[in-house]
């Protein structure tokens, strides 16, 4: 009977791992139900960072990509702000009866961050500073800066940022300015009167998002290595030039976080691409939930600014260093300096693929798996291409997530519609910061003819899919695409994901049948082998779990292993719990948030929970079901949280090809159960234990590199043209 092999797979060209035979023994007292108290979701997203942190800490990592993990965290830590604390800072403020535990549970959230970030300002300031000036890469600070230095960094404000900047003094006719979301600002204090002998104090001047936050200084004046300045350091020391007879006597750079989830309410309006549209504009100011400000800002301006934004004391951020460390990230692009960054990858071109056939030919004589970003994404451009250029094919259907402000795979579409085809695109308008682009690539498909439809109304569409409808003789034919990433060349070569391509008749008649669902919004058709949320992925999911259960009380083989980025859904968690409890081997490879506890003795002690961090944004969703002689193997778009379950379009496939699955299985599944490298362990507290091995390349991502390093020969200049 099948199972799991101990062994690690192999990181080359070693033969499949097999699936021996085998039972398991239930535990003595299995089949109780005791409750396991779940983590906090909030909480776990910070540790999560936290993870992520590590990286930028690791001496063995190139110097640029420790500042890029760094950004990441920074960048994390945004959208967190921005999505997941207005609802706790609102119960924290709206306690009737003073500071309660909605306020000490908000406190200790901040005080969880506020540690995350001084830890991050210190790794900065003590350790990656000094490693890049070691290096010739200098950020120089005012005080640092020659006189020569000094005239260029005067001439560049005079030239290039003065002209954009308008200081505002505020009373009662200049009031408080509209601070945008994230955007940097300095709060100043004047000493003497103004032109109408008032004597007014405070002035706030805002730094538009135009100018760059990080400028490199020319050879001229930086002869030795390269030397950058950063935006806020240029404004900082010619503020006295914004206010001509007056004195600035204190300042401080600060920085507003607003929550920015847009709420748009579809059965009241009646167009919603247009009421997205006019929401993205008021999005930049939403409600205040984090402010930060320089280390030095003294407590008159902090708490004016806190007053100003209506924020405790628990959400503000004193920061020794630039309050917008997102921005540093253009350093990496400054600095040309390949020795500083991890050596380049090339994703081959997919082994399972003739670059010089047709690739409908070859499916319809097997299914294709692509295993991204070790396998180019090319692959489905390549598809996509062939089905715009073939004259057979007469319909594409498409959904489309998060695709990019500027994507080959939206210009194949409008080449197809161009040639007469029937392209149906099924936009998700409300794709989180992504709208903008979204509704910019609908207005365009639309203009040209294209049927565009926007899923159903209070669901979100993740599926992500692909239909090609093809007349072949008397008949019509239709090849698929199913995948658990986005149609984004550009993060296909930065998260690991899988693409699946079929011409079987029963996945590629389900997928026409969710693409009518979309459009007709009548009920979803019964489906041969999909499984399609928010009808059906819950429920078969809870009941794979409870068959496991049960065929460990049975005394069967039970084992259940789930690759995933978030765990929060509590039906799901708890049923993992009672499988668990019943005797089942639960192993789950969860890169994010996870409110489930494991390891806890009499609880959860048969379940494992791991994170692994890595080179690549780990993005696969696999999830894996033996109950005795059943096995199941299913590739998802969808993560085990209520949202993606009951409140999305979502799919999840079987895969029932022996090698694909042993393939999946070996690479997505046992190659991370093994991985030391990269691997987080949870502990019973809810902790994660770092992984016990340095970087040594013996990591499931390394290990994947390893098997996937082709020749050029097999690059994609090779190819057929389509």
């Amino acid at each position: 009977m099948p199972s799991f092999s101990p062994a690690p797979a192999s990181p080359a060209d070693a033969a499949p791992t097999p699936l021996p035979t085998g039972t398991q023994a239930v535990p003595a007292g299995a089949g109780t139900q005791a409750a396991a108290p779940l983590l906090d979701r909030d909480r776990s997203i910070l540790a999560f960072n936290e993870r992520v942190f590590d990286w930028a800490q690791r001496s063995d990592v190139p110097l640029l990509e420790r500042l890029r993990y760094l950004c990441i965290v920074s960048s994390n830590l945004d959208e967190f702000f921005e999505v997941r604390v207005a609802p706790r800072l609102t119960a924290a403020q709206g306690e009737a009866a003073g500071p309660g535990p909605q306020a000490a549970a908000f406190a200790a959230l901040m005080a969880q961050a506020q540690d995350l970030v001084a830890r991050q300002y210190t790794l900065y300031n003590e350790a990656l500073v000094p490693a890049f000036a070691a290096q010739g890469v200098r950020v120089v600070s005012h005080g640092a800066r020659s006189s020569a230095q000094r005239r260029w960094v005067r001439d560049y404000f005079q030239r290039e940022v003065r002209p954009l900047l308008v200081p505002v003094g505020l009373d009662p006719a200049h009031p408080f300015p509209l601070v945008a979301n994230k955007s940097l600002n300095f709060i100043v204090r004047l000493k003497g009167a103004d032109a109408f002998g008032r004597s007014n104090e405070i002035a706030i001047v805002r730094v538009p998002r135009a100018l760059p936050r990080v400028i490199r200084m020319p050879a001229r004046v930086a002869p030795q290595g390269a030397m950058f300045v950063l935006l806020s350091s240029v404004v900082r020391a010619h503020l006295h030039d914004l206010f001509p007879g007056r004195e600035v006597t204190e300042f401080s750079q600060f920085r507003v976080t607003r929550h920015s989830d847009l709420a748009v309410d579809e059965e009241d309006v009646d167009n919603l691409r247009t009421a997205l549209r006019q929401g993205l504009q008021q999005r930049h100011f939403g409600q205040a939930v984090r402010l930060e400000v320089s280390a030095h800002c003294s407590r008159l301006l902090a708490d004016f600014l806190q007053a100003q934004f209506a924020l405790p004391a628990a959400a503000l951020f004193r920061v020794p260093g630039p309050v917008n460390l997102v921005r540093l990230a253009q350093l990496v692009e400054l600095v040309d300096d390949p020795a500083l960054l991890f050596p380049p990858w090339q994703p081959a071109w997919p082994h399972t693929v003739d670059p010089g056939r047709s690739f409908l030919a070859q499916l319809r004589e097997r299914d294709v798996l692509v295993h991204q970003p070790f396998e180019s994404f090319d692959a489905v451009l390549a598809f996509l291409r062939e089905a715009v250029n073939d004259p057979q094919v007469l319909a594409i259907k498409q959904t489309i997530y998060r695709t990019g402000a500027d994507s080959a795979l939206m210009d194949l579409l409008r080449e197809a519609v161009r040639k007469g085809k029937e392209v149906m695109a099924v936009v998700e308008l409300k794709a989180r910061f992504d709208e903008e682009a979204n509704i910019n690539w609908a207005e365009a498909l639309e203009s040209i003819g294209a049927q565009v439809v926007y899923g159903v109304v209070s669901l979100k569409t993740h599926a992500k899919m692909l239909l090609v409808t093809r007349r072949e003789g008397r008949r019509l034919r239709r090849y698929g695409h199913l995948s658990t990433g986005n149609y984004n060349p550009r993060t296909a070569r930065l998260y690991t994901d899988l693409s699946y391509f079929t011409a079987s008749e029963d996945l590629t008649a389900d997928m026409d049948g969710v693409f009518n669902h979309l459009a007709s919004q009548n009920r979803p058709p019964r489906l041969r082998q999909l499984l399609l949320a928010p009808f059906h992925l819950h429920q078969r999911l809870l009941e794979k779990i409870e068959q496991v259960g049960q065929a460990a009380q049975a005394g069967q083989y039970a084992r259940i292993v789930a690759k995933m980025n978030a765990l929060t859904d509590e039906a799901l968690v708890r049923a993992l719990v009672r499988a668990g409890q019943q005797g089942a081997r639960i192993d789950l490879i969860v890169r994010g948030a996870c409110i489930l506890p494991a390891q806890q003795p009499g609880l959860t002690e048969r379940i494992r929970v791991r994170s692994v961090i890595g080179r690549f944004l780990e993005h696969t969703r696999v999830f894996y079901f033996g109950a005795g002689e059943q096995e199941d193997l299913y590739l998802s778009s969808a993560d085990w949280m209520n949202r993606n379950m009951l409140r999305r379009v979502e799919l999840a496939w079987p895969v029932t090809d022996p090698a694909l699955r042993q393939r999946i299985i070996d690479e997505c599944l046992l190659a991370y159960l093994h991985d030391e490298q990269g691997a987080w362990t949870q502990q019973p507290d809810g902790s994660y234990r770092p992984p016990a091995r340095p970087l040594d390349g013996a990591g499931a991502q390394a290990a994947l590199m390893a098997r996937y390093r082709r020749p050029a020969a097999a690059a994609p200049t090779q190819r057929r043209k389509a």
